[in-house]
């Protein structure tokens, strides 16, 4: 199966996540992927629109806006959250255009923790018939996803479902935590298949996802290879 390349932007998402007024109150559009300083928000928090983000002249900040692919260095100023990009008043942004398909990745994860044993059993079913092909949810650009736990911690596995037999097995964070749990398989080194596709599942919730035919290694853009549960303690 070819997997061909796309922007978030150009998807159509569901009236789940989407008003015709612009986004669900308190959906989060865009992820905090680095911090210098302390501007007030943390490393891989999610911030909706309207959030308002101070900056200090020395301090910094990564955005990444889920639908719109679109990820800005922010130094000094006064940040506003939009909805595709920010309105930055008194300070420095570069803005650059980036692989992903994060809008797709968040509704799956809210559809798999709404019905979770549907998804489940329906994957499971699929997965037992030789002649259907796994469809993906969405799709990632990187080899190393980073795994987010929305609340808490937990042992996630991934498979690949399309071919072959890999299989890896992640303990990820502590269950109790009450803030998200994160897991950067760059981090160790784990490399999944370019063209691939697997399925990742902690306890009911299932999501399949595939890997861009040209997703590179390491430590490329958090918005491109995010893999997200969303889970509540």
């Amino acid at each position: 199966m070819v997997m061909t390349m796309r922007l978030a932007r150009s998807a159509v998402l569901p009236a789940l996540l989407l008003s015709t007024s612009g986004f669900a109150a308190g959906a989060p559009v865009a992820l905090v992927e680095d911090v210098t300083g302390a501007p007030g928000v943390e490393f891989m928090d999610y911030v909706e629109v309207g959030k308002i983000i101070p900056l200090n002249a020395q301090d910094s900040v990564v955005l990444s806006y889920l639908y719109s692919c679109v990820r800005e260095t922010i130094t000094g100023g006064v940040i506003t959250v939009g909805k595709e990009q920010s309105d930055v008043r008194s300070g420095k942004v570069v803005r650059t255009l980036t692989h992903c398909d994060a809008g797709r990745m968040l509704l799956s994860a809210q559809l798999a923790s709404q019905s979770a044993g549907t998804i489940s059993r329906n994957a499971k079913s699929k997965q037992a018939d030789p002649t259907s092909s796994p469809i993906p949810q969405f799709v990632l650009y990187g080899l190393s996803p980073v795994i987010d736990l929305k609340g808490g911690g937990g042992t996630v596995e991934i498979a690949r479902v399309d071919q072959g037999s890999e299989r890896y097995v992640l303990a990820v964070g502590d269950p109790k935590l009450q803030r998200s749990a994160f897991y950067d398989l760059a981090d160790v080194g784990l490399t999944l298949t370019a063209g691939a596709i697997y399925r990742a599942t902690i306890g009911s919730q299932s999501v399949t996802f595939g890997v861009d035919p040209s997703a590179k290694p390491g430590k490329t853009p958090i918005i491109g290879r995010l893999l997200r549960f969303d889970r509540t303690p």
